[in-house]
């Protein structure tokens, strides 16, 4: 890497922890400095050019007064909304007036300020006329107190800084709102991440053990009177094991996609090892990959909770295809126990991720006895995504 590449890298991570790190929001600090504007009104108090320096002294304090209160209110929305800010501003408009009226010259220069604060906290689409209408009634006033030579500079000046200011300070906060979305989206897209890692974890190893303890029971049934068998119940472990190694890895990067023929043949490997009779059928047209990848986690999770949980001796599964909607069926002949379900998994989690893709999840013990679970899904998927949702098991 050259010395010029290197250089730019560096400035590029500068400018992103720039932008990350935009420091504290504005307060009401970054208005006073403008109070030295009134400094030449001070100046004629000290110097005694002032008629009635106690009055004048009197409505400066008052006038600053009530310029710090507004203009630190501005900064909170609630705050510059509220009544008593409204009504400080109200009278920072006579004492203003009063001021500019008595004594000319350089206290026409609190329009501006009073233009400023207008600004920050009167935002919003009628900000446009109420600053021309200031900034008029300014330069009448200092047309008819000082000549209409000066009432120009005093409109344009309350016009600007009435303007500006409520044009900067609104674009700050913008920027920090959507700093603050982005900031939450980003939260968001990690807490989803981690839903769908933890699901997809739970629904492969929670089969898979399940799966590998069934067969590992049969082997040592097996070992003692059919070592072939056993043999085979093994040779099934290790295959298992291997393709669960595959399923995680997938399920790291965020790309695996269930496949509902494929859980069908592991379904009736997994019944048949737990002396279920698996029963399937399957009729209809062929499905939509997002359909099946869906359907394949209701019946891998499914087939789990009964080998887990039913101690049934026969299960069905109906997988029926029509022109609209597809629906999947698992039965056994359990003992009809529902499943528990606990933080975000389980039956109620795979009812919101069908829901999410305008299908539906119905399950509860079966008129004759036994379980059933009932998956249904529009032939034609809409924007389902593949994030998995696992049952309890």
């Amino acid at each position: 890497m050259t010395w010029w590449a290197r250089a730019r890298r560096r400035r590029s991570a500068r400018c992103a922890r720039g932008a990350d790190h935009a420091g504290p929001p504005p307060t009401g600090f970054a208005l006073l400095p403008w109070l030295l504007m009134g400094l030449g009104s001070f100046s004629n108090l000290l110097q005694g050019k002032a008629e009635n320096p106690w009055i004048g002294g009197l409505g400066l304090f008052v006038f600053n007064s009530l310029y710090v209160y507004v203009t630190f209110r501005a900064f909170h929305r609630e705050k510059r909304q509220s009544l008593s800010t409204r009504l400080a501003l109200l009278t920072m408009g006579l004492v203003t007036t009063g001021l500019a009226v008595g004594y000319g010259g350089n206290w026409l220069l609190f329009f501006p300020l009073l233009g400023l604060a207008t600004g920050a906290t009167l935002r919003g689409r009628h900000l446009g006329r109420i600053g021309l209408l200031l900034a008029a009634y300014a330069a009448v006033l200092a047309g008819l107190r000082e000549g209409w030579r000066e009432a120009p500079n005093i409109g344009y000046a309350t016009f600007l800084s009435c303007m500006v200011t409520a044009a900067i300070l609104s674009l700050s906060e913008a920027v920090r709102e959507l700093r603050a979305a982005r900031e939450e989206l980003a939260r968001r897209a990690v807490e989803k991440e981690r839903l769908r890692f933890s699901r997809d974890l739970h629904d492969l190893l929670g089969h898979t053990l399940s799966v590998i303890v069934v067969k590992s029971e049969a082997a040592r049934r097996l070992a003692g009177r059919d070592l072939d068998a056993a043999l085979a119940q093994i040779g099934d472990i290790e295959s298992v094991g291997r393709q669960a190694l595959t399923e995680i890895r997938e399920a790291v990067t965020g790309y695996r996609e269930g496949s509902l023929s494929t859980e069908l043949t592991r379904a009736r490997s997994a019944l048949a090892a737990a002396s279920v009779e698996p029963v399937v059928r399957q009729s209809g047209a062929p499905l939509a990959p997002q359909t099946e990848a869906l359907l394949g986690w209701v019946v891998r999770e499914a087939v789990t909770n009964v080998v887990r949980h039913s101690h049934a001796t026969r299960c069905e599964i109906t997988v029926e295809s029509a022109e609209e909607r597809v629906r999947l069926t698992v039965t056994d002949n359990g003992t009809g126990t529902p499943v528990t379900t606990t933080g975000g998994t389980g039956l109620t989690g795979l009812t919101e991720r069908l829901s999410a893709a305008a299908g539906s999840l119905t399950a509860g013990p079966a008129p004759a006895g036994g379980f059933t679970v009932t998956a249904e899904l529009p032939a034609t998927p809409s924007t389902a995504d593949a994030v998995p949702v696992a049952l309890e098991s």
